[in-house]
């Protein structure tokens, strides 16, 4: 009975010891008070053109969070990591500190430069220009916002239009660490292989039969999909 009960110890201490070797830092909430006004993460209609000195939380937040933060695995519905579930802005708000990127849990974790950064390695890290945007809007207030954004159909290259989506909206899930349904977005090469085999088109438009993209996001704008689709109908080029 004694050595059944010092194995049992043992394989308890063992199972800890395992647990907390695949976990990452843990987003602890902060007091965010949900500053700017939340409506239970429902998203908020445009108030106005987007002001290029603003960040917007629908048009801009939600997007990078879902690309980087929300696939399967990690803080989404299902899975919800470490107890944190990132899907709505009521949700991210637990973690934000209105005015105050420096002392906000989420913007914390993704400066990190060690393993506990966020996206946790081997996936890429955000971009400086992603993480500036992030730190921006938070010390604006960290608002549920969102604005009519300047789109153009006219421009439909891929460096003009095309990377830029891929690159905010989609390469998260889908790059070469984290290949969300076996597809890589992250670049030129890879980007023209489901374009010309309909994959592309086929789920940010939400077309039967393809998985609607980006998941855990709001759908592209109309303008957006034109873009995409008047640059796969034009060859697809690296343009």
């Amino acid at each position: 009975m004694k050595n059944k009960f010092i194995f049992i110890l043992i394989a308890l201490a063992a199972g800890i010891i395992v647990l907390n070797a695949c976990r990452h830092e843990i987003l602890n909430p902060g007091n965010g008070s949900g500053g700017g006004g939340g409506n239970g993460g429902g998203n908020p209609p445009p108030t106005s053109n987007c002001n290029p000195d603003s960040a917007y939380f629908v048009n801009d937040i939600m997007p990078l969070i879902s690309s980087n933060c929300t696939m399967s695995g990690c803080h989404d519905n299902i899975t919800h990591a470490d107890g944190v579930n990132l899907t709505t802005y009521t949700k991210i708000m637990q973690y934000v500190r209105p005015g105050d990127a420096a002392n906000s849990k989420l913007y914390k974790v993704i400066i990190k430069t060690n393993g506990d950064r966020m996206p946790p390695p081997p996936m890429p890290p955000m971009t400086t220009a992603q993480k500036a945007l992030i730190q921006k809007w938070i010390n604006q207030g960290a608002k549920n916002n969102s604005c009519i954004a300047s789109c153009d159909t006219a421009v439909f290259t891929y460096s003009g239009a095309v990377k830029p989506i891929m690159d905010n909206k989609c390469v998260g899930c889908h790059n070469p660490t984290n290949l969300g349904g076996n597809i890589d977005v992250s670049t030129y090469n890879a980007v023209k292989i489901i374009a010309l085999n309909g994959k592309l088109y086929g789920s940010i438009a939400h077309q039967t039969g393809y998985s609607p993209m980006p998941k855990n996001s709001a759908k592209l704008s109309d303008c957006e999909i034109r873009q995409v689709q008047k640059w796969i109908t034009a060859g697809s080029q690296n343009n």
